[in-house]
């Protein structure tokens, strides 16, 4: 396999190359020449005015509900999805029927995924069958090669038990995710708890729900000295006490979906059951005090929360519709609409760089010689998504018919590209 990337502009600050204007010749998933003007004649040629070209993106929290609910996603369409998205590595949640909480399960996502454009790097649940009772065999996991450890979408709520799991995964240097939502406080909650709540008349979600297992989980992370990531965040006070406890040294951090970083619970007022999720929906000010925290620095990664759910999940009142949207498809353009003021640059760390940081990955690099793992894309296009956009086998976003900024054109992921 040959490709030939002609005049792209390379965004990479870990790169010589960065900030220039080059051709890059890949041959047989490596990168033998970056020049000016290259000419390979039997070489797949990908042009275009505004081209740009990255490190591949990692998403750190995504659901390809395989196995178990192959229905709303499965491995195969949910790794075409991400390559649609623009991102070549994708950790999965263990929500899936059987839960990804032995060895076994493990081998089965790596397996299934070894010859795909995207590398899938499975989360090893925190509990036996994320039931949040008693702790996994997280080192069988980790040996076999789950990426961190988490309940995905239900997060650990003992206290005692997040403790034994810090202090179980600190003998591998491994990591805990955790989606910050006290469910005792929450249980029967459908949007955020707050004037549109009360206007539409649905229970609400109150912001300490998140703000309480943040502060208790701080104090967790500071006991045992592990590492700890929370995502989904979405309030102003959760990324103030995150802020708070990096600057006491303690090793946390934290990323953010697109949805809560352009979207509020303003939107529900049409009761679109798309934007039912967990966490919920936030206002304006929670919004405005996220973009400045990723602007700031504050927050470490982006976290697509791509959670697919079938069409009979959610065309149904807003009471019964499932949680969760699908995210890989839309992230990048959601983002550069949203946050304008964000810097390519700033941006593609929170997409490429900081996320294999967090999970103590190597970061593939452009130069002569090195692997291709490349996201291709013009970060100024402006388009409205639609359904023909989406590669998931699920189609629940609340983005179709919107205006976004930033569109990818493929990955070249070693001798593996979509394009």
């Amino acid at each position: 396999m040959h490709i030939l990337l002609k005049n792209v502009k390379i965004v990479a600050p870990t790169s010589g190359f960065n900030g220039q204007q080059q051709d890059i010749l890949i041959e047989n998933g490596v990168i033998r020449q970056i020049a000016p003007a290259i000419q390979a004649d039997k070489a797949q040629t990908v042009t275009g005015g505004n081209l740009h070209v990255s490190i591949g993106w990692m998403d750190i929290f995504a659901h390809f509900c395989d196995p178990g609910q192959e229905y709303k996603e499965d491995l195969q369409s949910g790794t075409l999805a991400a390559a649609k998205g623009g991102f070549t590595t994708v950790m999965i949640v263990p929500n899936t029927q059987p839960a990804i909480h032995t060895k076994p399960q493990v081998s089965y996502v790596l397996s299934q995924t070894a010859h795909s454009a995207v590398q899938v790097l499975p989360i090893g649940a925190a509990t036996k069958n994320v039931e949040g009772s008693s702790l996994s065999e997280m080192y069988e996991m980790q040996e076999a090669g789950a990426i961190a450890f988490s309940d995905g979408f239900k997060p650990i709520q003992s206290p005692g038990l997040l403790l034994k799991a810090l202090q179980y995964v600190k003998a591998f240097n491994g990591t805990i995710i955790q989606v910050p939502d006290d469910q005792s406080i929450s249980a029967h909650g459908l949007m955020h708890e707050g004037i549109f709540s009360t206007r539409l008349g649905m229970p609400g979600k109150p912001a300490i729900a998140e703000e309480l297992i943040i502060q208790r989980d701080i104090e967790l992370a500071e006991y045992t000295g592990s590492r700890l990531h929370f995502t989904g965040v979405s309030t102003a006070r959760s990324i103030g006490l995150i802020a708070g406890a990096k600057a006491r040294g303690i090793n946390v951090t934290c990323s953010v979906t697109p949805y809560h970083l352009s979207l509020t619970d303003s939107h529900l007022l049409n009761y679109n059951t798309n934007l039912k999720v967990n966490p919920p929906l936030r206002t304006a000010d929670d919004v405005a005090a996220l973009q400045q925290a990723v602007l700031d620095g504050v927050v470490d990664g982006i976290a697509t929360h791509h959670q697919p759910q079938d069409w009979d999940a959610k065309q149904l009142e807003f009471e019964y519709a499932k949680n969760g949207m699908i995210g890989l498809e839309t992230c990048f353009g959601v983002l550069r609409r949203h946050i304008p003021q964000l810097p390519l640059e700033q941006l593609i760390q929170l997409l490429a760089i900081q996320p294999r940081r967090i999970f103590n990955l190597p970061i593939p690099e452009i130069k002569e010689g090195a692997v291709a793992n490349l996201t291709i894309f013009d970060p100024d296009v402006e388009y409205t998504f639609t359904v023909t956009d989406i590669a998931s086998r699920s189609k629940n976003s609340a983005y179709i018919g919107e205006q976004l900024k930033g569109q990818v054109k493929g990955i070249v992921h070693g001798d593996k590209a979509q394009l």
